[in-house]
C-alpha cells in the first residue's frame, strides 16, 4: 500500500516551505505530461518542459514585504457589494489562460496526500468539502490555477470534479494531480496511490458569488487582495485610482499585491481567463474578513 503523502499547507511567513523529507516522500512522483488536443501554449510529450527549482511557494523576501501582523476580524462580512458592471466575455478562447487551457485534455497522473481540512498553497483556508486536488507544480504556475474546477476522468470510466486548493511541489511531474483521499476515492481506492488520468479545465454550475478578502496585515499603505469562489480561474485583479484601474501583480500564495497602498480600500475589478470582468464596490478594507458580493462570472 502506498502511504499518503502528508498535508501541504504552504505559507508566506515560511522561508523553506518544501522540506527535504516531503521531497522524498513525493520521490516517486515521475513522468510528464502530455495534452491529447495539444495548445499552443501547453508543453506537449515532445516538448522539453523545463521547470523551475523553487516549490513555486512565497518566497522569504515575499513574506518580508508583509508588515507586522494587526489584530484582524475572522467573521464573515454581512455587507453586500453591488456590482458596478460586469461585460461579456471578449473571446471564446480564453485569451488570459496560462498553461491550464480550456476545451484541452490532458494526460498525467493521480496521486494521493493527507489534504487536512483542505486549506493549501491557495491560502482559501478549510474546504467545504473534500473534493479538492493539489495542481503539479509546473501547472499550479504560480497561482495561476488556484481556484479552478478540473474534471478527472480514470481509465475504468470513473470520474469527479475538484477544485484546485494547493500545489504539490517538485519531483511532481507537469500534468500529475495530488488528491484528497475522498477525492481520490471516486476514481480508484486509495491504497493503489497512484493511477493514469486524463483531466480538463471545467466552468462549473454554481450558485456560489465570488468573496473578496483581504490579507491579514493590509493597511491603506499596504494590501493585498484575494478572490474566492469564483467559477473560471482569475487572470487578473485591478484597483481603481485616481489615474484609473491599475493591474496588481500576482504573488505565488494567491493574493494580488498592492505594494504602496494605491487603491486599497476602492472598487475593485477581477478579469477571468475568458476575458469576463467584473466590477465590484462597497468592498471595506477588513483584514482577514471574507466578504460576498453578488457576482459571479458566467458559464462557459
Amino acid at each position: 500500500m502506498t502511504p499518503l503523502h502528508p498535508p501541504r499547507r504552504l505559507r508566506p511567513a515560511l522561508a523553506s516551505v518544501v522540506s527535504t523529507a516531503m521531497l522524498a516522500a513525493l520521490a516517486g512522483c515521475g513522468g510528464g505530461p502530455s495534452p491529447v488536443e495539444p495548445a499552443a501554449a501547453t508543453p506537449t510529450a515532445t516538448t522539453p518542459v523545463t521547470v523551475p527549482s523553487s516549490t513555486g511557494s512565497p518566497t522569504a523576501a515575499a513574506a518580508a514585504s508583509t508588515p507586522a501582523a494587526q489584530p484582524s476580524a475572522t467573521s464573515t462580512a454581512t455587507a453586500q457589494p453591488s456590482p458596478a458592471s460586469s461585460s461579456p466575455t471578449t473571446s471564446a478562447a480564453a485569451p488570459l489562460a496560462g498553461r491550464i487551457r480550456p476545451k484541452v485534455t490532458y494526460r498525467g497522473d493521480a496521486t494521493v496526500y493527507d489534504a487536512g481540512d483542505g486549506d493549501g498553497a491557495c491560502l482559501y483556508g478549510a474546504s467545504r468539502d473534500l473534493m479538492i486536488a493539489a495542481m503539479n507544480h509546473t501547472d499550479y504556475e504560480s497561482a495561476k490555477a488556484c481556484g479552478a474546477h478540473v474534471l478527472i476522468r480514470a481509465a475504468n470510466g470513473a470520474s469527479v470534479t475538484v477544485r484546485i486548493t494547493n500545489e504539490c511541489p517538485l519531483p511532481c511531474a507537469p500534468g500529475q494531480l495530488d488528491l484528497s483521499p475522498e477525492a481520490f476515492a471516486k476514481l480508484a481506492d486509495p491504497s493503489r496511490g497512484r493511477i493514469p488520468i486524463t483531466w480538463r479545465l471545467l466552468s462549473p454550475s454554481t450558485s456560489d458569488t465570488i468573496s473578496i478578502r483581504y490579507k491579514t496585515g493590509s493597511t491603506t499603505w499596504w494590501c493585498a487582495i484575494q478572490a474566492i469562489d469564483h467559477r473560471n480561474p482569475v487572470a487578473l485583479l485591478e484597483v481603481r485610482t485616481s489615474a484609473g484601474w491599475q493591474r496588481l501583480p500576482r504573488t505565488d500564495y494567491n493574493y494580488f499585491l498592492s505594494a504602496r497602498g494605491s487603491g486599497c480600500g476602492g472598487a475593485i475589478r477581477v478579469t477571468d481567463i475568458y476575458g469576463q470582468r467584473l466590477v465590484v464596490n462597497g468592498i471595506a478594507l477588513r483584514p482577514d474578513v471574507v466578504q460576498p458580493t453578488q457576482v459571479q462570472f458566467a458559464k462557459r
